[in-house]
């Protein structure tokens, strides 16, 4: 077991101690979930570093890479993919522009409204990435077998589905 796990079990133990009458069983799921995100986003994190990127520049280029050719969008359809704000959907857009990844150009349907899409240099760039990063995810999810993969894949998207049917609060 890891050090986090052994922590983790650590301090369900002393809950047990100290108030026997809680059920921590979900402390230590959710607990062994939370570190679990953060060792595979380091893990990402550094694979898009390699490239010049963040997690957040990775998205909105591939956002734009998965839409059909000429791979762009609107900012609002950038927004509803990208589950993200008008602002922060800017920012990014701002960001990725100064380095020549992407450009706006007017939407010929709606002058009132820019179609953002990849450059040439965008484009070669998230298909760099892309690789890399899946590459990274193949060797983070190498260490469970296919009946763990299988069975963890299909635990999670379950219980996903749950979360999400539910109202929050």
């Amino acid at each position: 077991m890891s050090d986090d796990s052994i922590q983790i079990d650590h301090i369900r133990a002393q809950w047990a101690k100290a108030r026997p009458d809680l059920d921590t069983a979900p402390m230590g799921l959710i607990g062994r979930l939370g570190r679990i995100t953060r060792v595979l986003s380091r893990e990402m994190e550094a694979t898009f570093a390699r490239h010049g990127l963040n997690q957040a520049s990775f998205d909105l280029l591939a956002t734009l890479r998965r839409a059909e050719p000429p791979h762009a969008l609107t900012a609002g359809q950038l927004m509803d993919n990208m589950m993200i704000t008008s602002g922060t959907v800017t920012n990014r857009i701002n960001r990725l522009e100064v380095k020549g990844l992407v450009e706006r150009r007017a939407d010929k349907e709606d002058a009132r409204r820019a179609i953002v899409g990849l450059t040439e240099a965008g484009f070669a760039l998230i298909d760099r990435v892309i690789e890399d990063h899946v590459a990274t995810q193949h060797r983070l999810t190498a260490l469970l077998t296919d009946t763990e993969f299988a069975t963890l894949d299909a635990g999670l998207a379950g219980y996903l589905a749950k979360l999400d049917g539910r109202k929050a609060g």
